[in-house]
């Protein structure tokens, strides 16, 4: 009995240890896939450019790092997540510094090239959902799943603290920040980072195993809900900074303070997100955040006044939003063949990151610079959230997570 117990605590640190340094790397790689959107109010006024210009160079991140995540989710299958962790991050060193010396140039062209290059970031969230599923059973997945996804509060840090370091240590000295902390958390990852003992490197090709998640219905029906809740997480905090300049005149750094705390606040409900959804199922959770999406979208074309009514949407907003990332990726954990795990959290993934990479575009080519008005975008947001209830409610047949 002894021995059992000593045994069962000892697996419980091992999983413990584990999911902290993958949420940290996913945290520390969001924060340098995020290092654009807070300083997209410097790069308009240093390059004066235009709302579709600025939009397109926000959202290029966004697009790249998921679309990415297809290829390392199914190269976390074969390889493993500490392996994965450790070189994503080093990889990511030299794009953080390809962007100031973009920013300092005054280029915008190569800050695209930056941007795009930038993306690989993103990819991170495709390593870390495997990894974390094979060191918990299908009962704590929803949780496990949940404390991870909390990573993309690397989003609210660079929101809040990405302008700051401008202010303190100045521009260039900034990203020189960034690269050093993702070089220390690579360190750490491969030091202490280990992959399950129940995982298993698969060595089938990786375009037959993307295939094959891509050949099963819950994939595509669970990449478009994803598109609704992360995607509308991501396009709400790379853009926010914008929209509160262009709605409320706040300045860079007030409208970093609020965005960090739209993504605080989404970070906090995903996990509670994946534990709700352990407890009820998921297909309930995700109802619940759509609709109240629609809601709180409505709200904010009515532009209500700051402070406490348009904080209190905003807030809403992003719990809507953390509750329904976190419930989807619960989904995807019980309903995934296990030896496709990595390969539909790829294609899921990458779904999320596309559904938040549109939004953007579509905010600055219908921004109303005479009135100050976002309506049409936040109408297509609302129309897209109420299909995503209906089909939450109506279009995945069967109770393979609930």
């Amino acid at each position: 009995m002894t021995s059992d117990t000593a045994a069962t605590r000892a697996a419980t640190g091992s999983q413990s240890i584990n999911l902290t340094l993958a949420t940290l790397a996913f945290t520390i790689s969001f924060w340098a896939w995020n290092l654009i959107g807070p300083l997209g109010v410097v790069y308009t006024d240093q390059l004066d450019l235009s709302a579709s210009q600025k939009s397109i160079l926000v959202a290029i991140p966004v697009l790249v790092g998921s679309l990415g995540r297809i290829l390392t989710g199914a190269l976390t299958d074969r390889f493993g997540g500490r392996l994965m962790f450790t070189v994503l991050l080093v990889v990511t060193i030299p794009f953080v510094l390809l962007v100031a010396a973009a920013g300092r140039l005054a280029s915008y062209p190569l800050l695209l090239v930056a941007g795009f290059l930038l993306g690989v970031a993103g990819t991170t969230f495709a390593v870390g959902i495997p990894f974390v599923n094979a060191w918990y059973d299908k009962s704590r997945r929803g949780f496990a799943t949940g404390v991870f996804g909390a990573g993309m509060g690397g989003t609210a840090l660079s929101a809040f603290f990405t302008p700051r370091f401008v202010s303190w240590f100045g521009y260039v000295a900034t990203h020189v920040v960034i690269a050093v902390a993702l070089a220390a958390t690579a360190a750490v990852c491969w030091m202490f980072m280990r992959d399950s003992p129940r995982w298993v490197p698969s060595h089938d090709s990786v375009v037959p195993k993307l295939a094959a998640a891509a050949k099963l219905p819950i994939t595509w029906q669970l990449g478009f809900l994803y598109a609704a809740t992360f995607g509308g997480f991501v396009a709400f905090s790379t853009y926010l900074p914008t929209y509160l300049k262009d709605v409320y005149d706040f300045d860079l750094q007030a409208a970093g303070t609020r965005t960090a705390g739209f993504a605080i606040a989404a970070v906090l409900a995903r996990p509670l997100g994946g534990i709700l959804s352990d407890r009820f199922g998921p297909r309930i959770i995700t109802v619940i955040s759509c609709g109240g999406a629609v809601v709180l979208a409505a709200w904010m074309i009515t532009t209500p006044p700051v402070e406490i009514p348009a904080g209190i949407d905003f807030v809403l907003m992003a719990i809507c939003m953390g509750l329904g990332s976190g419930s989807v990726f619960s989904w995807v954990a019980q309903a995934a063949p296990a030896e496709r795990v990595g390969s539909v959290t790829g294609i899921v993934g990458a779904a999320g990151g596309v559904g938040g990479f549109f939004p953007p575009l579509i905010m600055g080519a219908t921004y109303d610079a005479a009135t100050h008005s976002y309506t049409t975008g936040l109408v297509l947001l609302a129309v897209f959230a109420a299909g995503a209830m209906v089909f939450t409610i109506f279009g995945i047949r069967g109770r393979p997570a609930d």
